[in-house]
């Protein structure tokens, strides 16, 4: 085999890009040799295949700055762009998609029909509800059927 094969997987081994990958000049017959990653592992260990150390590029002011971070300073209002809300991560995508997963599986259980999903589906996308609780409170409000067990599915979805 050719020596690209055994830097491709001692990449993956190693957890290192291809680049960092280095075979010592005495070990290249058997690296070319080398088929499986059980071959290529016992090159590693015996040290014919090896990583570049990694460079680490971080400045003593970046490591400052993370390390005040850590210990809660520069946090303060004025650092802050934007509502509590929108730094709080995505709360609104999880919620949407929570909802959508809902309808959807309505759907395809016929508990509701091709309209009604289409209007459930504005209603979501409208931030309407608040969680999946209240989608579910006024679809049955709606007069839309959900028996137990799909209630228990939704539920947890």
């Amino acid at each position: 085999m050719s020596i690209k094969l055994t830097r491709r997987i001692g990449a993956l081994i190693l957890k290192r890009g291809k680049n960092s990958i280095r075979i010592k000049p005495d070990s290249i017959d058997d690296a070319k040799k080398a088929i499986t990653r059980e071959d290529i592992r016992s090159l590693i260990s015996k040290g014919g295949v090896y990583a570049l150390k990694e460079k680490h590029n971080e400045s003593r002011y970046a490591k400052n700055l993370a390390e005040k971070k850590m210990e809660g300073r520069r946090r303060g209002p004025g650092r802050r762009k934007g509502t509590v809300k929108a730094r709080t991560g995505m709360t609104y995508k999880k919620k949407i998609r929570a909802q959508r997963r809902i309808i959807k599986e309505l759907k395809a259980t016929k508990a509701i029909d091709n309209e009604l999903f289409k209007e459930f589906y504005a209603l979501v996308k409208g931030g309407t509800f608040q969680n999946k609780a209240s989608l579910i409170n006024h679809m049955k409000g709606k007069g839309v059927q959900i028996d137990d067990e799909l209630f228990k599915k939704l539920k947890h979805m």
